[in-house]
């Protein structure tokens, strides 16, 4: 059910509407400059950017560091990028961890001292934004395990350009454990690989995973013969780029691969973690390593710590899964082989904090978002004033009329119908705001062939539910044959909706929701 919504009323300024909200992301590069007359604002995003185009019309040049159609979460910005934030004059994040951390670096690193740097997601709170804690699914047949830090390394006076690095230094067991990510373009990407050793000499460097203050990200896991495996994790905190890292302590980790868990050598009776969601974490204020675990599903409220010494991680037997084909995975085996895995249950470098990020799929969010980009640009340009304020006011008429035309649109589904599966955990905000309930993820690894359980299981939930449809952000559609195939074989529709980029199609904030309303509307409606 959708949350209350009292209104937020607007005045529509007239004369505006001509030259605000209309104007699309800019098809040719941005170039800043040391002399240039107008108001120069970097943002991450181009839904960001096209907000601030929306507030600040001729007065500002707006470039946005990840360009449309490409991932925020794995963006690496350009030397392009580096040249015009140097020459920004104001700055705009998200934040909350949506962003990759390389973005967020390279933007704290290279602004000029006093330049405004405002994490949007986080300061809108303070215009009645809402936000939404992450809660994730624990339906998998395996354990979800990913890599955690906890805490905001205060008292080393960390920052979130800081780096946290979680090193393998040691492995024992009957076979090799490789712990891997998922590109969003399915590129495997290892961080762990027990294969090759371990190598004090350079830093252990081709086995550390680099995590910012309080985040966590999801890998794959893989074991490649039956038996007790333990991993030695090793954590460090990197300040800043030029500063050598600090020691914050080392725990090894216990896995139970296609053996009994209870009977692992060294611990008397084990707890044992086989489902839900759990991490390899470190507490940056605490400096110790521990597994932080929600086994049960819930989030963050059911999550509680387990200590190593007497925690067993069970990788069960029927997490013996075929090596997928393709020339990337070759590092597993030659494909068709059977190899232990744990899915990495989330497609891409994923890494992300407690509260989803993805506030603009609430239209009423972005409001808050508008009011904080205005008072931004007055006070780094006051003689701008009564422009921002125009334009301003302008557009948040016109987000005002888009909430309502959502809110509509959505409504006129028919409560039976109104179901969103979906690969992309960017729905939440969507969900909430206009009770369109969010029923489940295709696979938990799409850059992979799901197993026959993600099969029965999406076809089941498509059955059970009567759902008229599926929806795929574009860029993923290539990657979902089996989703293609699933929903052709149950007469289900595969439509597009839009989560965190544009593209050629959709190119605004205002085209972006339409399109999704009416995609729901037009695909969900039997």
């Amino acid at each position: 059910m959708a949350r209350p919504r009292p209104p937020r009323r607007y005045a529509f300024v007239a004369g505006v509407a001509a030259t605000v909200g209309l104007l699309p992301a800019c098809a040719a590069p941005v170039t800043f400059t040391g002399s240039g007359d107008r108001l120069q604002v970097v943002t991450t995003t181009g839904i960001l950017a096209d907000l601030v185009r929306n507030v600040g019309g001729d007065r500002v040049l707006v470039d946005s560091v990840v360009p449309d159609n490409a991932d925020s979460h794995g963006y690496e910005p350009t030397l392009r990028d580096v040249r015009n934030i140097v020459y920004a004059d104001v700055a705009f994040s998200n934040y909350l961890l949506l962003e990759a951390q390389s973005v967020i670096r390279t933007l704290d690193a290279n602004l000029r001292e006093g330049t405004p740097n405002i994490s949007l997601a986080e300061g809108a709170t303070k215009y009645a934004a809402e936000v939404i804690p992450m809660v994730e699914d624990a339906s998998l047949d395996t354990i979800w395990l990913g890599l955690r830090v906890r805490g905001t390394g205060q008292r080393f006076q960390a920052t979130r350009s800081s780096d946290v690095l979680l090193t393998a230094t040691e492995v024992t067991g009957p076979g090799r454990l490789v712990g891997y990510l998922t590109e969003s373009f399915g590129t495997p990407d290892v961080t762990f690989d027990s294969a090759d050793g371990f190598d004090p000499a350079n830093g252990y460097r081709d086995d550390t995973a680099t995590l910012p203050p309080d985040a966590h990200t999801h890998m794959s896991w893989a074991f490649t013969e039956p038996g007790v495996y333990r991993l030695t994790v090793r954590a460090e905190l990197r300040v800043s780029q030029r500063s050598a890292p600090i020691p914050l302590g080392q725990q090894r980790f216990t896995f139970a691969v296609g053996v009994d868990p209870h009977t692992v050598p060294g611990f008397a009776d084990p707890a044992v973690l086989g489902r839900g969601h759990a991490d390899i974490t470190v507490d940056v204020d605490s400096g110790r390593l521990y597994l932080y675990a929600d086994p049960h599903g819930g989030g963050e409220a059911s999550q509680r710590v387990y200590d190593p010494a007497s925690t067993v991680v069970e990788v069960p037997n029927k997490a013996l899964l075929e090596v997928p084909a393709g020339r990337g995975f070759r590092f597993l085996g030659r494909a068709g082989a059977r190899v232990f895995q744990l899915p990495q249950a989330v497609l891409g470098r994923h890494v992300h904090g407690e509260i989803d990020p993805h506030l603009w799929q609430d239209v009423r969010n972005v409001q808050s978002y508008v009011e904080l980009i205005r008072d931004t640009l007055i006070g780094a340009d006051p003689p701008g004033a009564v422009t921002y304020r125009r334009n301003a006011d302008a557009y948040l008429a016109r987000l005002s009329d888009l909430d309502a035309y959502v809110a509509a649109t959505i409504a006129a589904i028919p409560p039976a119908e109104r179901y969103l599966v979906t690969t992309h955990d960017a729905f939440a905000y969507l969900s909430r705001a206009y009770g369109i309930p969010v029923a489940g993820f295709v696979t938990p690894n799409p850059a992979t062939e799901p197993s026959l359980a993600d099969r029965v299981r999406l076809t089941g939930t498509i059955r059970n539910l009567r759902v008229g449809a599926v929806f795929l952000e574009p860029n993923l559609r290539a990657r979902s044959a089996t989703l293609v195939e699933v929903a052709r074989e149950q007469g289900v529709q595969v439509c597009p909706i839009y989560g965190d980029a544009f593209d050629a199609t959709v190119d605004t904030y205002l085209k972006m929701m339409r399109f999704n309303a009416d995609s729901l509307a037009r695909c969900l409606r039997r």
